[in-house]
C-alpha cells in the first residue's frame, strides 16, 4: 500500500508557521499566503493538505478562518483540518465549506460523545488526533497534558468508526528529529485504526523509514510533513516517489 504524504500548513494570526515542540513563542514564519502556499504543495504533487488552526487550538474556537477558507477557494485536493473545532455546528459548519475531513483533538479527549456522534453523522469524515507528552496525551494546543495515556485513548477509540488516528509526539514536533517510530507502531498495532504519523520528519530516510515500518504494521498509513519541506531538507518528488504515493484523504 502507498503512503499518504500530508504537507501541513499550520495557522498563527493568518500566515504560515511551524512551531518547535507547540510552542507558540518558537514560532518561524514561512509564509504570509496560506492559499498560495496551498497551491504550492498541490502542484508539487501532493494530492491532500493537512491545516492546522493553531491560534483556535489556543482559543477553544476558529480563529483563522478566513485563510482557511481562502486555502478551500485556491486548491482541488482534499484537505484536513483541525484546531478549535469543539462542537458538532463546528464540525457541520467546516465540512459545508468543503473540509474533506475534521480532525478532534481536545474535543475527543474530553467530549468522547461527540466523535462518536460526528464518526455516525459523518462516516470517513472524522479523524482524531492524538498529542502525546512522554506517552500522555496533550489538549488545548498542547498547553495541557491529561492523565489519559496515549494508547489508552486508541483503544477508547477503537468502535468510534472514526477515519484515521494522526499520532504526533510533541517531543519532536518541529524539530527534525525524526518520527517516533517505535511509538506510532505501537499504537497502530493496538487497534484496527488507520493511524499517520506526526511530528519529527527531517528528510527522506524518514519516509523510507516509514515505507518499512508500514509493511510491518499495514494500517500504519502515511505522515505529515512540515518543517523538513519549508526549509528544503525534504525533497518533494523523492519522498512522493518513496512513499510509492499519490496521497489522498
Amino acid at each position: 500500500m502507498p503512503l499518504t504524504l500530508f504537507p501541513a500548513i499550520d495557522l498563527k494570526d493568518g500566515a504560515c508557521v511551524r512551531l518547535k515542540r507547540g510552542a507558540m513563542a518558537e514560532a518561524t514564519i514561512y509564509a504570509d499566503d496560506p492559499a498560495a502556499q496551498a497551491r504550492a504543495f498541490e502542484a508539487l504533487g501532493f494530492a491532500a493538505l493537512h491545516v492546522v488552526d493553531l491560534n483556535g487550538a489556543f482559543a477553544g474556537r476558529p480563529v483563522n478562518g478566513e485563510a482557511v477558507r481562502a486555502i478551500l477557494a485556491s486548491v482541488s485536493m482534499p484537505v484536513q483540518l483541525g484546531g478549535g473545532i469543539r462542537d458538532m455546528a463546528g464540525i457541520e459548519a467546516w465540512l459545508a465549506l468543503g473540509i474533506a475531513r475534521v480532525i478532534l483533538g481536545s474535543a475527543a479527549v474530553k467530549n468522547p460523545a461527540l466523535v462518536r456522534a460526528a464518526a455516525v453523522a459523518f462516516p470517513g469524515r472524522i479523524v482524531v488526533g492524538i498529542d502525546a507528552a512522554d506517552g500522555m496525551v496533550a489538549t488545548e494546543g498542547w498547553a495541557e497534558v491529561s492523565s489519559l495515556s496515549a494508547a489508552e485513548m486508541a483503544l477508547r477509540l477503537e468502535d468510534a468508526g472514526i477515519a484515521a488516528i494522526i499520532y504526533t509526539d510533541i517531543a519532536r514536533d518541529g524539530m527534525k528529529a525524526g518520527l517516533n517510530l517505535a511509538a506510532t507502531e505501537a499504537l497502530a498495532r493496538s487497534v484496527r485504526i488507520p493511524v499517520i504519523a506526526s511530528g519529527g520528519v527531517a528528510g527522506l530516510g524518514d519516509i523510507v523509514a516509514l515505507r518499512e515500518a508500514a509493511g510491518r504494521t499495514p494500517n500504519v498509513v502515511g505522515t505529515i510533513i512540515g518543517r523538513a519541506l519549508y526549509d528544503g531538507s525534504i525533497d518533494p518528488a523523492a519522498a512522493l516517489a518513496e512513499a510509492g504515493a499519490e496521497a489522498s484523504c
